[in-house]
């Protein structure tokens, strides 16, 4: 709390229109009367260091994360980690915001339909947090152009992206430079939240996404240990383009940011 004395009425009226300001009051003396103007001065995360320690919200602002894709699952994994004190984020997602979006996806709305998702992503970030350090890559991530935009800059890799082949390629490196990573595997054709888990590559199941990764990741030679987050529910059929709600890919995006927030505080 911050107070601050004055003797003008219309200054102490001006002052607490301001951001964070308060209130103010007048206090007589035997002399006469002043006005304490009263800042309630917040921290955004007043309520998250309740639960965790000033050490452990200095761990996370510090920690360096790339996330690869922020449409259904993606974008729900951004709004976690800004709200849960990540300071420093990286976007990776070629992709523009349409209209069959607005039913799942936390970027999108009305007002910004055709633009950059790494772009609108990034504004509302910091919208939530002015403060903080995030740069989105408008860009479709590919095999030739993979190694421009992952690098050894960051502490963890979250893959929410679609695309198998980016998917191989981001474990492999991450596996490679030790880097943590964790993937998001299927979550269209599904409404059931309670199928969401959290688990290793070699323990899923329902999941045809997962199968066809751990094909290419074997002729990679590479381990299924790879901490994922499916869903065990099995899938609905639907003819045409997949359907997909926002129930199943926003319980799996928060997942997937939970997994790094409590990895980081519990090492």
């Amino acid at each position: 709390m911050l107070v601050l004395i004055c003797q003008n009425p219309e200054v102490c009226m001006f002052l607490t229109t301001c951001e964070c300001a308060g209130f103010y009051r007048q206090i007589d003396f035997s002399f006469g009367f002043l006005f304490a103007i009263i800042y309630l001065v917040m921290n955004m995360f007043d309520r998250l260091l309740k639960l965790v320690t000033e050490e452990d919200l200095e761990k996370i602002k510090k920690t360096k994360v790339l996330l690869v894709g922020v449409g259904g699952v993606g974008g729900f994994v951004l709004e976690a980690l800004v709200r849960s004190g990540f300071d420093d984020i990286t976007i990776i997602d070629g992709d523009t915001v349409d209209k069959s979006n607005l039913n799942r996806q936390t970027i999108s709305s009305g007002d910004n339909l055709g633009e950059p998702k790494a772009i609108v992503a990034c504004k509302r970030a910091l919208s939530i947090n002015p403060n903080m350090n995030i740069k989105g890559e408008s860009v479709l991530l590919t095999q030739d152009n993979f190694n421009n935009y992952v690098n050894l800059n960051y502490d963890y890799i979250i893959d929410a992206c679609d695309d198998i082949k980016i998917k191989v390629a981001l474990i492999k490196y991450a596996k490679e430079h030790n880097i943590k990573i964790i993937t998001c595997l299927g979550t269209a054709r599904k409404l059931d939240i309670t199928g969401i888990k959290m688990t290793k590559l070699n323990k899923t199941f329902n999941d045809p996404l997962a199968k066809k990764l751990r094909l290419e990741l074997r002729k990679e030679d590479i381990a299924l240990d790879i901490p994922v987050v499916f869903s065990e529910a099995p899938a609905i059929k639907t003819e045409g383009n997949l359907g997909s709600a926002i129930f199943v890919p926003a319980i799996a995006g928060i997942t997937l940011a939970n997994y790094v927030f409590l990895d980081i505080i519990n090492n």
